[in-house]
């Protein structure tokens, strides 16, 4: 058995290839573009690239680019982006097919953003976002074939 690959530090990473909705494909084939880590996007950035992501039907791929804001984030807004990565990767399991983590992933995801329901920063849709949720979390016993993409801000497409 061949070890895992690691980074200079000798941190596990996995370097065979994902396909859209993040699930790993046998090596050698070709799979979607990675998004790299340490972007260094500001918040309205990371806000921006995860809804081209969430657009192009890349939800793993969003949640991807909001757990490293999650991850880089003050204290006070690491819910929110917590949640916010958790909605995507809730939708990510909705879209393979796992009800059973959609549900628990959007549930979480709507418990950690709804706080800043009242004051939303970076021009968030919190509310619209809580919305999408339930929307979601009420159709699931039926799954719905193509959920609507969440819009994160009010700004038109």
């Amino acid at each position: 058995m061949v070890g895992r690959e690691r980074d200079a530090s000798g941190r596990p990473l996995n370097a065979r290839p994902r396909d859209g909705l993040g699930r790993l494909l046998p090596r050698g084939e070709t799979g979607v573009p990675r998004v790299p880590e340490g972007l260094g996007l500001t918040p309205a950035e990371t806000v921006a690239r995860a809804q081209e992501l969430l657009d192009a039907g890349m939800p793993f791929h969003a949640h991807e680019v909001l757990e490293e804001a999650w991850k880089t984030a003050p204290e006070a807004e690491r819910d929110l982006w917590q949640g916010l990565a958790q909605l995507a990767v809730g939708l990510t399991h909705l879209l393979r097919g796992n009800a059973v983590g959609a549900r628990s992933l959007l549930e979480r995801g709507a418990a950690r953003i709804r706080p800043y329901a009242a004051d939303p920063p970076y021009e968030l849709e919190v509310d619209g976002l809580l919305g999408w949720a339930a929307g979601l979390l009420g159709e699931l016993d039926g799954g719905p074939e193509a959920p609507r993409v969440p819009r994160l801000t009010a700004r038109p497409r």
